[in-house]
């Protein structure tokens, strides 16, 4: 037997198997279903409920975030005062939806308010002078900053100087001083109480109208009435679906499902795609989304997500569907690129990845980025020339901070931002070598072996007879999946390929595969991407190991669980 990636497969433990059985026994249930449930913590009746029947009713009160009455209030003020407001948002999936939230919310009952949303290479990320001047220019008295602001303190400053009051709606690690707004609402402040610290930007300003409406006795119906956006941003924002936000997404999904917005439908329409998972959402939706800021302005995709004119929606949506394409054929041509630096001048044996070139296109380095890690799998930094100064985007592995990393390189650094798994950042031109060795001594210092290849979690081993109607409506259940509740991994050993098999794609790439348990008979059909090449030593092999989620695959109405194979041992 020899192993065919670089995946390192982690089974659960003993303990946590003798967990299994006992609650096995005392549900009257299979081991599989109890080991899910013993991985995802859900223990008791009380918490299965919650998990299984997630319920809008147990939202935690808005005004147990810090600051939330200081910003209700100062809102009231400003409608009552007949104050201009702007909208202020970031120009990816969290902000524009966050954009989108507002506008849409406040359309039908207040009408001098603005939204803007700052230009990725004008301006770059987050909070701007240029947005703030525009706001003053224009005769705004309040500004309300969505997905961005809680390390804006000398911009903040600036703006309350010059009369235009700040309300900060952020998710992001404050830094050490918080901005002199006249309300700072972040879960992440260290002397915030309220319960669920992982909402996403899109969740703070969502929370900001539950509180507004309850205030007002507004009928929290029409909050609750944009939910779709709030899912878009819980999904392409990587948070965790867990708590507040497990209870969101699934409502979210169901609006997304039902009735969504005129600018999800059209997006939907456009890439011919039927959405019925988050995954759809973030693979399908969001990368729409995100091409508007990518390689034109993030102020189409607020416009789509907030219109309700369908003619209006359907252009947008075909003009963002253009863009993305656009952004699929640049970031290809990056990577390959970035591939061949790697290659010729780089250390193979290095702890992190810093990559750079001048002409590399500012909107596709993040997904770049991302496609290194895949490549080489550790901590990766792509950085481009931006006004005088060098803008990157940095992505790590499985386990590895990369936000405290960055924090111990702040000194080669122009300023910073993001989360353990993803960060953007600015450097000196003349600092970039600086920055990078730093970086990768930071990186080699901090990072362990394990985080060094990337794993497979695996949740449980699983019989082909196991996978009946009760495991695949369980499945169907624990929707939606992403971070702390992910999507299970099964592995089913000691198979063989089945006569059923054959490559797919047009490159022949991938392979359709059929998968017998010789000694049940019993087979399963499954897909195995980027396979192709490996068929013959597969049909060759005495027995496989796989490694797949179980996924349902609807097509002209029929339902069918197949394999989605992630690994195969032979």
């Amino acid at each position: 037997m020899r192993k065919t990636s670089s995946f390192r497969w982690v089974y659960p433990s003993t303990k946590d198997s003798e967990i299994a059985c006992e609650l096995a026994k005392a549900w009257n249930t299979n081991k599989v279903i109890a080991m899910l449930m013993h991985r995802r913590q859900l223990h008791s009746k009380d918490v299965l409920k919650a998990f299984f029947k997630p319920n809008l009713k147990d939202l935690h009160d808005p005004f147990t975030m810090k600051d939330m009455d200081l910003a209700v209030n100062r809102l009231k003020k400003a409608i009552k005062s007949q104050e201009r407001i702007v909208f202020f948002g970031d120009y990816d999936v969290d902000g524009t939806t966050s954009v989108a939230l507002m506008k849409s919310f406040f359309s039908s009952r207040y009408h001098d308010f603005y939204t803007y949303i700052p230009d990725r290479y004008n301006e770059g990320y987050g909070l701007s002078k240029q947005g703030i001047d525009w706001a003053i220019n224009k005769g705004c008295r309040l500004m309300i900053t969505l997905d961005c602001g809680i390390k804006s303190v000398s911009l903040v400053k600036y703006a309350q100087e010059n009369g235009l009051d700040i309300i900060i709606c952020d998710h992001h690690t404050p830094g050490e001083t918080l901005p002199p707004a006249i309300a700072v609402l972040d879960p992440k402040r260290s002397d915030c109480p309220y319960p669920f610290k992982e909402l996403s930007g899109c969740g703070v300003g969502f929370k900001l109208l539950c509180a507004y409406a309850k205030d007002q006795d507004i009928d929290i119906n029409e909050v609750f009435a944009h939910l779709d956006l709030l899912a878009l941003s819980i999904g392409a924002d990587i948070v965790p679906i867990v708590g507040e936000n497990r209870i969101l997404a699934h409502y979210g999904m169901q609006r997304i499902r039902l009735s969504p917005c005129m600018g999800i439908a059209a997006l939907t329409k456009v890439a011919k795609r039927h959405i019925r998972t988050i995954d759809d959402v973030v693979f399908t939706i969001a990368p729409r989304i995100n091409a508007a800021g990518r390689m034109a302005h993030g102020s189409e995709a607020v416009e789509l997500l907030s219109t309700n004119d369908i003619e209006t929606a359907n252009t947008l949506a075909r003009q963002l569907d253009a863009l993305n394409q656009q952004r699929r054929s640049t970031d290809q041509n990056i990577t390959k690129e970035a591939v061949d630096i790697i290659a010729s001048r780089l250390d193979p044996d290095a702890a992190s990845t810093v990559v750079y070139n001048e002409d590399w296109h500012k909107g596709v380095i993040g997904i770049v980025a991302s496609r290194l890690v895949e490549r080489f799998y550790r901590p990766t930094i792509v950085l481009t020339k931006s006004n005088g100064v060098y803008a990157g985007s940095a992505r790590s592995v499985e386990g590895f901070d990369l936000y405290q990393a960055l924090e111990k390189c702040e000194n080669e650094l122009i300023q910073f931002g993001g989360h353990m798994y993803a960060a953007g950042m600015t450097v000196k031109a003349n600092n970039i070598e600086q920055f990078a060795d730093r970086f990768e001594s930071v990186v080699s210092e901090q990072i362990t072996p394990e985080q060094k290849t990337p794993q497979l979690n695996i949740d449980a081993i699983l019989p082909f007879s196991f996978i009946d109607d009760t495991l695949t409506n369980t499945l169907t259940q624990m929707q939606p999946f992403g971070p702390q509740n992910m999507k299970p991994v099964f592995v089913t050993r000691n198979l063989i390929l089945g006569d059923d098999t054959r490559t797919v794609g047009s490159d022949n790439s991938h392979l359709k595969i059929e998968v017998i348990d010789p000694q049940t008979g019993e087979s399963r059909m499954g897909i195995a991407f980027g396979w192709g090449e490996k068929m013959e030593a597969l049909k060759n092999a005495e027995h496989l190991h796989l490694a797949y989620h179980l996924d349902e695959n609807v097509w002209n109405g029929k339902s069918l669980w197949q394999l989605h194979v992630l690994d195969i041992d032979y």
